[in-house]
């Protein structure tokens, strides 16, 4: 989403690369670029003034600190702002109270709620909710049809008795099967808005209060699409002073506009972004936090939502699994699949590679395609599990031609994965000894150095091993540590 802003932020940032100071003339010129940088990514012009004058008051004068050069004392200030404009602490949905809680959607024609409401409904789900969707988007041909497919998708309840007609009763009902059904959540889907619409804002008022009635807690929630720029502001900010909500979800994160409604909203409506989609799949929803964000605006990653995006995908049996098999030493193709697979399951590779410090530039010129797992997964599966073991002893000729012909590729396919496969097994090699990895885990302090001292080879020799534009990538190597996948033709080029 952020990767022109990104782009241009990093080149105002090389102004003060290599300095020993910061002088008023460099901080001016270094502003002027900040300033249309975030006004190109469509960013509030108020918004944007309040940045830059803040970041100028505390730039000029400045005595640097002894800890830090002139280049990192102006990343840490910009990424202080661009945290607060995003909203500084993370806020959390509070549905504390009497059963059922309710969430009513509202948000643009076209911002992405209903989908937006099946995500949602996943995401209370894996926090142990039992939730419940109910239709009161009348508006639109099919709303209620994809509201229903959507509920199926997740395994939520739904309430949807009518597909035209007033939504008002409909959300009222919903309330008493939520309670017949035992369901704790109520997620009230309503229709979208072309334009600050009175008619469908009263009715939009009309909902939340009859869902009001039953004592519970009510929640309204303005979904945003990331990509629309500052008419989603302009109505977010209508629709709150006229009818109200608690938070944002921010829908289309993972476009490739603009993405200045993000940088806007919070300061606009004075309300938190509570929710971020991140994919096309339904579990590609997750809580916003401000500070990370900033983090993958500027490059510096997101190792946190990594992690727990690792957590919440990986079970404790196969997390231990994974690192015996990764330390080990004897690491092979059929571990490789496994691994391959549990990757596959925790997110778009495009994404989770743009949360690894360094890695968006690298990777702001290249689209990978997640299909490549396909090819990747088809060549291992052609094999015989002796293949798998042992490649390079057992592959002959015959063997390979068969392997292309079974996975429909070409030999040289084959030859490349099976190239860069033995190079990751001598980096897995190599990180088992120095983590003293030889029939069991290391430990006390020593054994932490070493695994550690590990982890920074492995990284050294990956990156090196064929990242985008790496010293490894003239001979067809894979994307910095994912053996076998190349990166997509870059935007614009395809044929």
């Amino acid at each position: 989403m952020f990767d022109t802003l990104s782009t241009k932020l990093d080149a105002a940032l090389d102004r003060v690369k290599g300095r020993g100071r910061l002088d008023e003339k460099t901080v001016d010129a270094t502003l002027k670029e900040i300033r249309l940088a975030l006004l190109e990514a469509d960013v509030n012009f108020k918004v944007v003034k309040g940045i830059v004058e803040r970041l100028r008051e505390e730039l000029v004068g400045e005595e640097i600190s002894k800890a830090l050069n002139p280049s990192q004392q102006v990343i840490k200030a910009v990424d202080a702002e661009l945290t607060r404009a995003l909203g500084g602490d993370s806020a959390a949905l509070d549905l504390k109270g009497p059963p059922p809680s309710v969430i009513v959607l509202a948000g643009l024609q076209g911002s992405g709620k209903t989908t937006a409401a099946g995500k949602l409904a996943k995401h209370l789900k894996s926090k142990g909710r039992n939730p419940m969707l109910v239709a009161c988007d009348l508006q639109r041909p099919a709303a209620v049809q994809q509201l229903k497919i959507n509920a199926q998708k997740v395994g939520a309840h739904v309430y949807a008795p009518v597909t035209e007609g007033d939504p008002v009763p409909v959300a009222r009902d919903g309330i008493s099967k939520a309670r017949e059904t035992g369901c704790d959540t109520v997620i009230v889907d309503t229709a979208g808005r072309l334009h600050v619409d009175e008619v469908l804002l009263e009715q939009a008022a009309d909902i939340k209060r009859v869902v009001g009635e039953h004592g519970g807690v009510v929640r309204t929630m303005f979904v945003i699409d990331a990509m629309i720029g500052q008419e989603a502001v302009n109505v977010a900010k209508a629709f709150q002073d006229q009818v109200g909500f608690d938070g944002v979800i921010l829908s289309k994160l993972d476009g490739d506009a603009r993405g200045g409604a993000a940088l806007s909203v919070r300061e606009v409506t004075g309300t938190p972004i509570m929710f971020a989609s991140v994919g096309e799949s339904m579990e590609d929803f997750e809580a916003f936090h401000p500070d990370r964000m900033a983090s993958r605006i500027l490059g510096m990653g997101d190792m946190m939502s990594l992690i727990e995006k690792a957590e919440a995908t990986y079970t404790e049996e196969e997390s231990a699994k994974a690192e015996e098999t990764l330390l080990s030493g004897q690491f092979t193709l059929e571990d490789f699949l496994e691994q391959l697979q549990m990757l596959k399951r925790m997110g778009p590779l495009q994404g989770l590679l743009g949360m690894m410090p360094g890695m968006s530039k690298q990777l702001k010129d290249v689209d990978i395609d997640d299909r490549q797992f396909a090819s990747v997964e088809a060549i291992i599966r052609s094999m015989t599990p002796k293949e798998r073991k042992d490649p390079k002893g057992v592959l002959n000729g015959r063997r390979r031609k068969r392997i292309a012909a079974g996975s429909g590729t070409t030999v040289t396919e084959v030859n490349r994965l099976i190239k860069q496969f033995e190079q990751i097994q001598k980096v897995m090699k190599s990180a088992s000894k120095m983590a003293g990895q030889q029939g069991g885990k290391p430990k006390g302090a020593k054994g932490a150095k070493a695994q550690a001292a590990a982890v920074r080879q492995m990284q050294n020799q990956l990156g090196a091993g064929g990242g985008p534009g790496g010293p490894g990538g003239g001979g067809g190597g894979g994307l910095g540590g994912f053996s076998g996948l190349q990166p997509a033709p870059k935007k614009g080029k395809r044929r």
